[in-house]
């Protein structure tokens, strides 16, 4: 039955007379992000793909980026096949700042505004150390801290500006200890994850919260075939609690949370995904 007058906001009452709130409505509450804009970079990929679906159906418009136009284009289409027409697609190379620059005025001119980045573009590689190349070196360093570096300078200048805003980061199990057979990329992630403690620090009171999300292990098939081999996994599962991989829609609680004003008290975190890899010793 409905509740009215002293009981207003909730809309219920048990067999026992008992009051039972609508957790619904307090839930939406919390964490709505409804009408906000998100903007995603590495949004073709694996993880990144995910989450923009998720913001899309948490009711944000949202900006999908990619080096590759055409990933970026096969998820617009995905969500507005789900009927989400708030969505816009484009190409960037993260290591080039005029192409955040461009992605910023699109998306501003597209929707008005921008509430939330996540900077998740990325390569790896395999190499191994004393066998790494001058190139290879640079191109990771490039796509993961350069690229995070440059997002959180183009698009944080936009936020301290306007005076708000939420940006994460991608960390990684890898980003302290590092992990073996991942030697640049390790070092790229531990960077990313010292600058957003740095810039939580320093935007703290500009109204802008910088976080790290701490995936633990969501192998693609690149990764199973670059980098899982049979001993390999058995030494990852055994050092996961949990003794499995995560799915990408594991991270997404954790996602939405970080972009809602349900973290306004969370900056410069390293937020853990990953099964209980990381308090795991013996």
């Amino acid at each position: 039955m409905e509740v009215g007058g002293a009981n207003e906001g909730y809309d219920e009452i048990d067999a026992t007379g008992l009051i039972i709130k609508n957790m619904n409505t307090y839930l939406n509450q919390l964490f709505n992000l409804e009408g906000k804009v998100a903007v995603i970079t590495g949004a073709g990929g694996h993880l990144c793909s995910e989450m923009a679906r998720a913001f899309a159906r948490a009711g944000c418009a949202v900006a999908v980026l990619d080096l590759r136009l055409e990933k970026a284009q096969t998820v617009q289409a995905e969500l507005k096949a789900e009927g989400y027409e708030k969505v816009i697609a484009l190409s960037i190379d993260v290591a080039v700042k005029e192409q955040h620059v461009t992605a910023l005025n699109a998306v501003l001119a597209e929707f008005g505004q921008i509430d939330i980045l996540v900077n998740g573009a990325g390569i790896n590689g395999p190499t191994p150390f004393f066998e790494l190349s001058l190139d290879e070196w640079y191109a990771i360093l490039d796509s993961q801290i350069t690229g995070t570096f440059l997002g959180c300078q183009v698009f944080g200048a936009y936020m301290v500006n306007r005076g708000g805003g939420s940006i994460i980061n991608i960390s990684s199990a890898s980003a302290g200890p590092p992990l073996s057979k991942a030697f640049t990329y390790s070092i790229a992630k531990a960077g990313i994850l010292n600058l957003t403690q740095n810039l939580g620090r320093e935007w703290g009171t500009k109204g802008v919260r910088v976080n790290a999300l701490r995936p633990g292990f969501f192998p693609t098939d690149w990764n199973r075939k670059n980098f899982i081999t049979p001993e390999r996994e058995k030494a990852i599962l055994g050092h996961t609690p949990m003794a499995r991989y995560g799915h990408p829609s594991e991270l997404i609680g954790a996602t939405l949370w970080l972009a809602s004003d349900a973290a306004g008290f969370v900056t410069g975190a390293e937020i853990a995904v990953d099964g209980g890899f990381s308090c795991m010793t013996i």
